[in-house]
Formats: C-alpha cells, sequence, structure tokens
C-alpha cells in the first residue's frame, strides 16, 4: 500500500493544498477543515485503497482509515505544507459555532488519549498483579510503574496546556509555564491552606472546598482539566492584544513577561476558581442524570456511544470522563479517579465487536470477511470501533441496530451493578483489570464482565439471528 499516493489522491479529491484549511486526526479519522466543501469529492475518496468511508460532520471532512491513518497524515501534511503553506490566508466557510468549539474540543483531547490509555492499561496489569500476588505494592517495581501510570493525570495541567494553546494558536511554551504552576508544590499547598488568607498584587487567591457524597476535598489543581483550558483560552486573547500594541522589537521579551505577569493574578483569582466551580457542577450534573437511574444512564450511554462514534461527537465526551476523573482522585484508595462514562461506553465498544463477528460468521463473502474479522479484534482487544462501524456494521445497517441493542443491555447491567472504570482507559480486553481495583468490590467488577459479555455476545448472536444484505466480493470491489 503506496501512502504517499493515498494521501496525494485524498488531497485532489478535497480540492488541492488551497482548499485545505487545517488537518489533524485522531485514533482512526484523518480530519481535514476545507474552505469550500463544494470542491470536495466525497464519493471519490471512498472509493481509495484503504478508505473505510468519509464523514462530513462538525465542519470536517473525516476520511476513516483505521489503523493506516498516522501514516496516511505522515504523507498527507508534507503535501498541504509545501503546496500550500501554513501561514495563507484563511477565507471561505467558517462553519458555525457549534461546529468550531466541538472541532476545538477534540483538537484539545484527542492528543492525550494515547497517554492516557497507555496509563490505563499500566493500572491495570499492576491492579491485575497486586491482587494475585504477582508483585508487592511496595516493591520498588511497582512504585515506579504507579507513578508512570499517574503521571498523565498528575500533570494534566501542562499537557492540556500545551494541547490547548496548540488549538488556539497561542504561545505553547507560556502555556505550560502556567499549567506546571499550578502544578508546582508550593501553589498546591498554598491553595489548600483554606485557613490562610493568600493575595497576590492585593487580589485574594481562591480557594474552596466541595463535598463528594460524605467526603470533603479541598480544591486542588493538580490533575485538573478545567481551569488550565480556560486560563489558556484568556492567553490567547491577550497575547494577541499584547502583540498589537508592543513594538516588534519588544515582543520577544515584553510578550511573554507581560503574559505571565497578568496571567498569574488573572488565573488564581478569577478564571482558575471559575473553571474548578465549573468542573464541579458538570461533575454535579452528570452525578445527578446517573443518579436518577443508573441503569437507564448505563444504557443510554451503552447504546447510543456507537452513535455518537459516526458523527464525532464522542471526542465532546471526553472532558466529562476526564473531569470525573480529576474531580474524584483524592477520594479513592487506590489513588486514581473513577469515571463510569468509559465504563458504559465498554458496553458500546464490545458490542460492536460482536456485532462484527457476526458478520464475519455470517457473510460468504470471503472479502467482508477479512474486514469483520479485523474489526472485530480492533474493538475487542483495544476499544477502537470505527473500522468495525464503517467497515461493515453502519454499511450493512442491520448489525449496527444489533450493536445499540446490546450496547444498551450490556451499559445497563453496569449501572445496575455499580461497575466504573479506575483511570480512564480504552475499552479493550487489555485494560479490563481497571476495573478491579481495590475500590472495586467483585459484584462491581462482575456487573462489568457481565455487561461486556452480553454487549459482545448479545451483539453477535443477535447479528447472525437477524442477519443482513450480504456482500458479494464483486460489490466490495
Amino acid at each position: 500500500m503506496n501512502y504517499r499516493n493515498i494521501a496525494q489522491s485524498i488531497l485532489d479529491n478535497v480540492g488541492g493544498a488551497e482548499n485545505v484549511k487545517d488537518a489533524t486526526h485522531c485514533f482512526t479519522r484523518l480530519r481535514i477543515v476545507v474552505r469550500d466543501s463544494s470542491k470536495t469529492n466525497k464519493a471519490a475518496v471512498e472509493k481509495l485503497e484503504g478508505v473505510l468511508q468519509v464523514v462530513e460532520s462538525g465542519g470536517q471532512f473525516q476520511v476513516v482509515l483505521g489503523g493506516k491513518v498516522n501514516k496516511v497524515y505522515d504523507e498527507f501534511l508534507p503535501l498541504v505544507n509545501v503546496a500550500g503553506g501554513e501561514e495563507s490566508p484563511i477565507t471561505g466557510d467558517k462553519g458555525s459555532i457549534i461546529n468550531t468549539i466541538l472541532q476545538t474540543i477534540s483538537k484539545i483531547f484527542t492528543p492525550v488519549v494515547p497517554a492516557i490509555a497507555a496509563a490505563g492499561l499500566i493500572k491495570g496489569l499492576l491492579s491485575a498483579a497486586s491482587r494475585l500476588g504477582w508483585v508487592d505494592s511496595s516493591s520498588s517495581t511497582y512504585i515506579i510503574l504507579f507513578a508512570a501510570s499517574n503521571i498523565i493525570f498528575y500533570f494534566m495541567p501542562v499537557f492540556l496546556a500545551y494541547t490547548t494553546a496548540k488549538a488556539l494558536k497561542c504561545s505553547e511554551i507560556i502555556a505550560m509555564v502556567l499549567g506546571a504552576f499550578l502544578c508546582y508544590p508550593q501553589i498546591d499547598a498554598l491553595v489548600q491552606d483554606v485557613s490562610t488568607v493568600s493575595t497576590i498584587f492585593g487580589a485574594p487567591v481562591i480557594k474552596t472546598a466541595f463535598t463528594i457524597g460524605e467526603s470533603t476535598r479541598v480544591f486542588s489543581y493538580i490533575e485538573s482539566v478545567i481551569p488550565i483550558v480556560l486560563s489558556v483560552l484568556v492567553l490567547s486573547y491577550l497575547e494577541k492584544f499584547l502583540k498589537k500594541v508592543i513594538p516588534d522589537m519588544l515582543q520577544i521579551i515584553m510578550v511573554p513577561g507581560l503574559s505571565l505577569i497578568i496571567m498569574l493574578p488573572v488565573m488564581l483569582s478569577v478564571v482558575g476558581p471559575v473553571g474548578a466551580y465549573f468542573g464541579y457542577g458538570m461533575q454535579w450534573v452528570y452525578n445527578e442524570v446517573m443518579g436518577i437511574s443508573p441503569m437507564f444512564g448505563g444504557a443510554v450511554v451503552g447504546g447510543l456511544w456507537g452513535v455518537f462514534v459516526i458523527f464525532g461527537a464522542h471526542r465532546a465526551l471526553l472532558p466529562v470522563g476526564l473531569n470525573d476523573v480529576a474531580v474524584t482522585s483524592a477520594v479513592h484508595k487506590c489513588g486514581a479517579g473513577h469515571n463510569t462514562l468509559m465504563c458504559y461506553a465498554g458496553a458500546a465498544n464490545f458490542s460492536q465487536a460482536g456485532a462484527a463477528l457476526g458478520v464475519m460468521l455470517k457473510t460468504k463473502s470471503k472479502e467482508l470477511k477479512q474486514v469483520a474479522g479485523a474489526s472485530t479484534i480492533s474493538a475487542f482487544l483495544v476499544g477502537i470501533t470505527e473500522p468495525a462501524i464503517y467497515g461493515c456494521n453502519l454499511r450493512l445497517k442491520r448489525p449496527m441496530i444489533c450493536a445499540v441493542i446490546a450496547g444498551a443491555l450490556g451499559g445497563a447491567i453496569m449501572g445496575f451493578g455499580g461497575a466504573s472504570n479506575h483511570g480512564f482507559a480504552n475499552n479493550g480486553i487489555l485494560t479490563i483489570a481497571t476495573y478491579y481495583c481495590s475500590d472495586n468490590t467483585l459484584t462491581m467488577f462482575l456487573a462489568y464482565l457481565i455487561g461486556i459479555a452480553v454487549a459482545f455476545f448479545g451483539a453477535a448472536i443477535l447479528t447472525y439471528i437477524v442477519g443482513f444484505e450480504d456482500d458479494t466480493d464483486d460489490m466490495l470491489k
């Protein structure tokens, strides 16, 4: 497979480099923002080798490539930069405000997902090894690996500062300094010392505490999500203003210097506390909704997560799960926050894997068997479902419906049993141990296992029984 030729063909069919406004990628999709959507040829791109499907959603031309996306993106980006230039003026369609917000959220949170998934895998393996007595939790090996699994969460403000600055096109280094400032031990101690009044340039440093269940937590910016995102948003506007009023010859020193001096009090007195309250407000709303009926909440997420994936809307829900982990991290013995969103999403992931398995077992097309088989493995092992969704389930329609039904049943079982994920791991068989840390009872873990089993085998059996309009190899060609 010639990835450069694929990249060039995609570029030719989206109007050329001059029509490309931006290009990013997630686990499986090349996401292109075009200036003029009338110049794109969706049908031609869908016929290219390696392309599973094209989705036009959220103001993006999304080319679903599965595991090949990194290689195609690496070939695509130089073609755009050389032919079109990174600094060419942006004109044409701007898209709706909602689309812009969704694209920005995706750019901020998608880059950190692989590291979070890796941390989840390590946490899961450590949890399993510890429970089975293979490793002592006081050993240096355990301590080192546990620290490695916590780094992405502990320094989340630093990582999100970089991705937010990159998305908003302001100084990544200054943004990272702000994120590191929030994680600095002395600043963390100052913020958590609620009995002492602290000020910066006369402005009060806002400190607060929140109650989670029966536990009260003094707020800390370590592991926080929303405060640094809002802070970098303010920084992006501040930078633009400073560059307008400061002479060019002084900007190299004055712009970053004044940015830090101004942002520190703004962050500690205004934006940070607003972000903290917003984060806890988000957590409260999510808990209240799920508290009405965990079974219903699990069914909705488990059933509809795959539908969200179709439109790329699942990326907009990542802040909810990450915020859940950040807010609850201090009240769990295992040292990691928990979240139920990704837990219920696991039912959807396994149901897509099961539906793809049903397709593989039912179809008489050799090529579709290969596509469905590879898609099953991807979704089952590491929770990457786009190949299953676009390669067979959605295209054949009935398997997608079977996956939604089975995913809803699996999610409802998880909600009933109180299952939750400690950390933030993608849902696949390789990260299954993250659902059985020291804070989870055996019943909760069994609820997760039964939920994913019902989702996987239920979708496979339903798909096999209900059937679908089978492809011939000629149709796939």
